[in-house]
């Protein structure tokens, strides 16, 4: 299929204005196809040629103006429209689509717990053509009129309220749209449990599977809470107010991202109703996730992007306000410290590799809009969200608040580029808003701020921060001393800003009193820059990290301790001394669970010698254990959960994972819920300590589509030819019938570092059978395959130059190709850090 070019859109947005689609969809037909009849109204300001995007199970009609098109118009999911006269054009075409399964167009779902078929749709980011003939890029809004034909016993929700024909009970008409994006046209439809409410005049639903009733209707309180606050502070930030009709939140099965912004229905992936118990810090992750997608209203929905090259304009806006927002609104005041430790390495780890970008590419860096789906990535939602609040801090709240409102003033229900954003922003303040630009979001890598403290003359002591970069900062620097009364704490002597200049060299500092214990830059982490300690800082933290006083401050040290491990510069195990020596002390949640997952499956995994990963997992196992008896008390039921999780993924020795299954319960607790089973039971099946006959009866006990995951994840795990082959076959094989959940748990069970012997004749099939793969199934299935289907747990230059000679001539899907490359620099790094501490 064609994929859409800049050009192509510029020219057609040239040339056209789209006025409405009058869309009729009827799900009714089968599991196969639905059809799709859908009627376009627009204006050509001259004449001229130009296609409409379609990519149908069979096209029916296509008829201009009551005209047929030629038999041969529509051909590479385009129908051609030439010869058009200057003036208005209706275009209607009637279609059978193809349902999915990979998370594309529209998905088709049946709950193994109940036998019963739900839809939903994901238009994102060229998807819409799945759906219904378009023109499909963001530029070209136009009102749309939706209506629906289900089963009787369904529900069906669209981007305005829907309503049911009470003539035709299976008929379902939602209400006009404001002009919107092709990619934010949404429906769903199925027998989904409801939860209605009512907020500031609108209607509010929450809605989910039949099966997931229960969850939903014992989380509904705080979700409805979380969203009212949040939906209020946008209020008293914005000076716009929502837009749409409504405010649906559909939890739905098997998609691909966290959450979709559709206006009026935003869809989440249903991992979100939790059905076993979890951390506060899960809570407050789907918390961030709600006021993320309701930021979209604003920042996407209202305002669109022109083309894909400004796509921060819509993630990064909205990672910083979710952050903000939940911080500000709820109770999860702390939720910039989950950011710090564990959502901001994802900006760090992207912008380190080959494919990184600027926040904000040059249009002609995303030519099309394959390339523009890869910039989905760390560096558009995590690092730009950490430029944010650099831009933030350093024009001041009231300034930027102040853009933003003009920007909405000027492209309300339009489309807005990085420079009419700037312009916004210049009008509010007197600051060089565009140089700062320049060299924040047009630039890509990370900068790196190295301190160097010393003696300036008596009763004063001099910072010399190295700039290794090209971007000004606006920083916090924490100086601390050891608390005398109390050893392993920290005091906090002050907290002064410092602006480091945008162009390499030193900045220096000078400042009273004696020569601090821990000199710690970016406290507060307000800046998007690697940062190291001073050797007396570094001595400090190892003896006294947990003595800090803030978790923001600790997650800044920790990210710091990472980037060193990652760099080569501080050997892995010093890592996990560390969290052996201060995870027992640790108060938030966040930061353990992120330490214990990077020391588990990184340090273990990937950056220790091979043989030395029993000795790392024996201490993880022991901090574990630590975690349990200080837990035991039910004084933190989030950090027992936690240490379970963790205690579970270290264990070497299946005796007492399999004593917890035969009792159904952790000594001291918690119960065994569906999540802890299927983990305990992965876990064993890794070390061969069960077989088909326990997969099979968990799958009997555990009916529903998680259980079926959970079933094929373990079944990968086993350790026997016959299981990998298996498999594998049913991962690369000609079959093609798992679903996107299903390949993507298949791939999480197959690769072991316990299984190595076992696995490595497989790694030299990957590469060819990954790219044959995205050829067949598509750009969701090809990430999929370069992500948990990877053979990351070889870390052997084998497998290395195996995938460097894929790259260099198999010529893999665009979709592959960039995933591919960065788990192949990630494994270099990784081969790199492994002989760094060999020879220590």
């Amino acid at each position: 299929m064609s994929v859409l070019t800049r050009d192509e859109a510029q020219a057609r947005a040239a040339l056209l204005d789209v006025h409405r689609y009058t869309v009729d969809l009827d799900v009714t037909r089968g599991e196969e196809v639905f059809g799709a009849t859908t009627v376009i109204r627009f204006t050509a300001r001259r004449a001229g040629d130009t296609f409409v995007e379609l990519r149908p199970h069979t096209l029916h009609t296509a008829t201009l103006d009551g005209a047929p098109l030629p038999a041969g118009a529509h051909a590479d999911g385009r129908i051609a429209l030439t010869g058009l006269d200057a003036g208005e054009h209706e275009l209607r075409v009637v279609a059978d689509m193809p349902y999915s399964h990979t998370g594309e167009g529209m998905h088709r779902f049946t709950d193994p717990a109940d036998g019963l078929t739900y839809l939903y749709t994901q238009c994102c980011q060229s998807d819409a053509p799945l759906v219904f003939a378009c023109f499909d890029q963001p530029d070209l809004k136009a009102e749309f009129a939706v209506t629906v034909t289900a089963p009787e016993a369904w529900t069906v929700l669209g981007n305005g309220i829907a309503t049911r024909d009470a003539a035709r009970p299976g008929r379902w008409t939602c209400t006009t749209t404001p002009p919107i994006s092709t990619y934010l046209m949404a429906v769903a439809a199925g027998p989904y449990h409801s939860v209605h409410t009512e907020h500031a005049g609108l209607p509010f639903g929450l809605h989910v599977r039949r099966s997931l009733a229960d969850h939903l209707d014992a989380d509904t309180e705080e979700l409805l809470a979380v969203s009212r606050r949040c939906f209020d502070r946008y209020h008293e930030l914005f000076d716009e107010p929502y837009p749409f009709d409504s405010y649906d939140q559909a939890f739905v099965p098997e998609f691909n991202a966290g959450a979709m912004e559709n206006p009026g229905l935003v869809t989440f992936r249903d991992e979100f109703v939790f059905r076993s118990a979890v951390t506060d810090t899960q809570r407050q992750i789907r918390g961030m996730v709600i006021a993320h997608e309701m930021a979209h209203m604003w920042f996407g929905d209202l305002v669109t992007l022109r083309w894909w090259d400004d796509i921060w304009l819509n993630e990064s806006f909205a990672e910083y306000m979710g952050y903000q927002v939940l911080a500000e609104s709820t109770r999860w005041a702390d939720t910039w410290t989950d950011f710090a430790v564990a959502r901001k390495s994802w900006g760090y780890d992207a912008d380190q590799r080959p494919s990184t970008h600027p926040v904000a590419p040059d249009p002609e860096a995303v030519p099309d809009t394959a390339s523009a789906r890869l910039n989905f990535d760390g560096i558009s939602y995590a690092k730009g969200a950490s430029a944010l609040r650099q831009l933030v801090t350093w024009l001041g709240p009231a300034d930027f608040l102040a853009g933003i409102n003009a920007h909405f003033a000027a492209h309300r229900f339009g489309n807005a580029t990085l420079a009419d954003f700037l312009n916004s922003l210049a009008g509010a303040s007197d600051k060089d808003v565009h140089a700062w630009a320049e060299r924040w979001l047009r630039t890509s890598g990370v900068d790196t701020l190295v301190p160097a403290v010393g003696d300036a003359a008596p009763d004063r002591w001099r910072l010399d921060i190295r700039h290794d970069g090209t971007r000004p900062h606006r920083l916090l620097v924490g100086v601390y001393d050891r608390a005398e009364a109390e050893p392993g704490q920290l005091v906090l002597r002050e907290r002064p800003h410092v602006d480091v200049p945008q162009d390499p060299g030193t900045t220096t500092v000078d400042r009273p009193g004696p020569r601090p214990d821990l000199v710690l830059l970016n406290d507060g982490d307000l800046t998007y820059a690697k940062i190291r300690l001073d050797a007396a800082s570094w001595d400090t933290v190892r003896a006294a990290l947990s003595g800090l006083p803030d978790p923001l401050s600790r997650a800044v040290v920790w990210n710091a301790a990472r980037d060193m491990v990652r760099d080569g510069e501080l050997p892995p195990r010093e890592y996990l001394d560390a969290a052996r020596a201060h995870l027992p002390h640790e108060t938030d949640n966040a930061v353990v669970q992120t330490v214990l997952a990077f020391a588990r499956s990184e340090v273990a995994d990937r950056l220790l010698p091979a043989g030395r990963r029993p000795e790392a997992l024996a201490t993880l196992h022991a901090l574990c254990r630590e975690l349990l008896a200080k837990t035991a008390d039910g004084s933190d039921p989030g950090l027992r959960l936690t240490a379970v999780r963790a205690a579970i993924a270290t264990t070497t020795d299946p005796t007492a994972c399999s004593r917890w299954m035969a009792e159904g319960t952790v000594p001291g607790g918690p119960s065994l819920d569906p999540e802890l089973r299927w983990q305990i039971l992965h876990r064993l099946a890794v070390l061969g300590a069960v077989g088909e006959e326990e997969i099979h009866a968990e799958a009997e006990r555990d009916a529903s589509a998680t259980g079926r995951e959970g079933a094929a994840r373990c079944r990968a795990a086993l350790p026997t030819a016959e299981a990998k082959a298996a498999a594998w076959d049913a991962l690369f094989g000609p079959g093609d019938e798992l679903s996107n959940y299903l390949f993507n748990a298949t791939a999480q069970g197959f690769w072991h570092a316990e299984h190595a012997d076992l696995v490595r004749p497989y790694a030299d099939r990957y590469f060819d059978d990954a790219v044959a793969l995205a050829a067949r199934r598509g750009p969701s299935l090809a990430h999929f395959a370069a992500g948990a289907a990877f053979p990351r747990t070889l870390v052997e230059p084998h497998v290395l130059a195996l995938g460097e000679r894929c790259l260099a001539q198999s010529e893999p899907d665009p979709a592959l190709r960039r995933p591919l490359a960065d788990a192949l620099d990630d494994l270099a790094r990784a081969l790199r850090v492994r002989e760094a501490a060999a020879d220590g």
